[in-house]
């Protein structure tokens, strides 16, 4: 919900900000060039792949699901087209990783469970993420990761990486009851 969340954050705020859609780029690639710049590193831009890999070998700093979510959604915002897969894909694994610090799984585990979690919530498709964790890290893990895609697809509200998408029903009986009407309202 978050990364959901924070890209239609950044892309109101460069509409607002910037009437003039071609500018809203090029204002989003010189703050994230400043921002790498002042940080020091390339870590939390691009695909990430090596931070993935990195995820199911040790525990990762909260840090860098939050930078990776922050650096993603403001360049999606900024009017960048794409890239929201494999960056969830790092943040979701970045996130079960970092969690291995409170939850006594192995640390494999969780990045994984992590890694299609989160892609499951964003994208609203727990059953089709469950199937490719299992496909991905063994029917093993299967039910470890049908219960994180199904949590999070739960958690995640209505909204999604994609706009277009409709969900015509409550995702659980408490957002369909009274009570769950007066908690989204909150």
């Amino acid at each position: 919900m978050l990364f959901s969340n924070a890209t239609h954050y950044w892309g109101m705020f460069f509409k607002k900000m910037f009437k003039y859609p071609p500018l809203r780029p090029v204002v989003g690639g010189v703050v994230i060039a400043i921002a790498v710049w002042v940080l020091g590193s390339t870590r939390w831009i691009g695909l990430g792949v090596p931070v993935i890999v990195e995820s199911f070998e040790h525990t990762l700093p909260f840090t860098d699901f939050l930078l990776k979510i922050l650096f993603t959604s403001f360049t999606l915002g900024a009017g960048f087209k794409g890239g929201e897969v494999t960056p969830l894909f790092f943040t979701g694994a970045a996130l079960g990783s970092a969690l291995s610090l409170f939850i006594p799984l192995p640390v494999a585990l969780l990045a994984g469970m992590g890694f299609v979690a989160v892609f499951s919530g964003a994208t609203n498709t727990p059953i089709a993420c469950t199937l490719m964790g299992i496909e991905l890290f063994g029917a093993e893990a299967g039910v470890f990761i049908g219960i994180a895609c199904t949590t999070a697809y739960l958690f995640s509200g209505h909204t999604g990486i994609y706009g277009e998408q409709i969900i015509g029903s409550p995702k659980n009986f408490l957002l369909g009851s009274d009570k769950g009407k007066k908690l989204n309202q909150l």
